[in-house]
């Protein structure tokens, strides 16, 4: 995607925005920030006027907004009407404090860490059914790995988890769902987290929604609401994040031959590329906050109330952080510096279960398949959900 050099700051939310946002963050990022059309009145939006927002695209104006909570609230249902609000995700400190150090119990690293038996087992499943040759990555392999680790966690069947995908795309994508269609989708998604949660605190079970239930700190648990909106950000983030992930790795690499010989031989630089791959095609390009005062941000000042834009993947790809950042280097000196899984307060508690996943995928792949190559028909990428970058088709050659 070319951009001359009268284009609107426009194309940030538009399809071709989406599907391609790195030209555009190289034409407006010394501009940062600059007022964008978020969502357009209409039917799908539900709104009868224009949503306009500031997008911040410079690592160091991104960074000291995710820094700044007071400042950026993550209260942006309040302006964005059809986002419903999720617990940590859109809650600030204190009770945001207060809700993860709940939850960070039943989340944790070393937990996570135990579940790789079981997950690798589902990757070598995977592989065996898509076998040697042509095969559409997404629909046989990032999609159903993510939302079945994901389902077993939450402990529901694996019949129900092809709705997961359903009801994730009510939220992720919910500038591309009419309004009705997207409440009928919550509305199925959080009963069907209700009846769960009344199971389980009648019988508890070892998955993670007993484990929510009976979640304490200092005598005071999570209520039913609570517990349903968690499992709810579980659901989303838990298959949306991590499938983009495997899809945009996957996808690099089948560009790669080499990097891919070099991988198999020394798997040291498994780490390294999965790094590379958060830094360089963000899974998670945006993410909204709203303005709680008056905030200057380089020459321009945001007025309390506006809606703010963070990108994290036009701060991943700041030349004044990472040197030639549109060359996928997984050696670079600066990625401990990647903004990825965010930063701070609401660093994303799936980044262990995400990483592990991404893990034995290319480990797996690695062992496996030789060569890695890109399939006869074009990869589609993804243009309706604001927040992700990723495929919803991605023809491989597995050899």
């Amino acid at each position: 995607m070319s951009l001359p050099d009268s284009l609107s700051p426009d194309v940030l939310g538009s399809a071709d925005g989406i599907a391609n946002p790195y030209p555009a963050y190289r034409h407006f990022q010394q501009s940062s920030p600059v007022r964008y059309l978020r969502l357009p009145p209409g039917p799908i939006s539900g709104r009868t006027e224009p949503l306009y927002s500031w997008a911040l695209l410079r690592h160091a104006d991104v960074l000291a907004a995710i820094r700044d909570p007071a400042t950026y609230s993550s209260k942006s249902p309040a302006v964005i009407k059809a986002l419903p609000k999720l617990s940590l995700l859109h809650d600030d400190p204190p009770h945001h404090t207060h809700l993860r150090r709940l939850v960070s119990k039943v989340f944790s690293p070393q937990r996570i860490a135990t579940l790789e038996t079981w997950v690798s087992g589902i990757v070598r499943e995977l592989l065996d059914s898509a076998g040697r040759g042509p095969v559409e990555l997404m629909s046989a392999y990032a999609i159903p790995l993510p939302t079945r680790v994901i389902a077993g966690m939450l402990g529901v069947a694996d019949e129900d988890y092809p709705s997961f995908r359903l009801w994730s795309q009510a939220v992720i994508a919910y500038a591309g769902i009419p309004a009705e269609e997207r409440a009928r989708r919550a509305g199925e998604m959080m009963a069907y987290l209700d009846r769960a949660i009344a199971t389980r605190r009648a019988q508890p079970t070892e998955d993670l929604i007993s484990a929510l239930i009976a979640a304490e700190v200092e005598g005071v648990s999570l209520a039913d609401a609570e517990i349903r909106s968690f499992a709810a950000v579980l659901l989303i983030a838990g298959n949306e994040t991590t499938t983009n992930l495997i899809g945009n790795m996957m996808g690099l690499l089948a560009d790669r031959p080499e990097l891919w010989k070099r991988a198999r031989e020394d798997r040291s630089l498994v780490d390294p590329i999965l790094e590379e791959v958060l830094r360089y095609e963000s899974p998670v390009q945006r993410f909204p906050r709203v303005t709680t005062r008056p905030v200057r941000v380089g020459e321009v000042e945001i007025p309390a109330g506006e809606l703010v834009d963070v990108f994290f993947a036009a701060a991943n790809r700041d030349p004044a952080v990472f040197e030639n950042p549109d060359t996928f280097w997984p050696e670079r000196p600066t990625n401990n510096q990647h903004l990825g899984f965010g930063l701070g307060t609401h660093f994303c508690l799936g980044a262990p279960l995400a990483r592990l996943e991404a893990r034995l995928t290319l480990n797996t792949f690695l062992d496996r398949y030789p060569t890695l190559s890109r399939g006869e028909a074009a990869a589609v990428r993804q243009r309706v959900a604001q927040v992700s970058l990723g495929y919803t088709s991605l023809p491989l050659v597995l050899g």
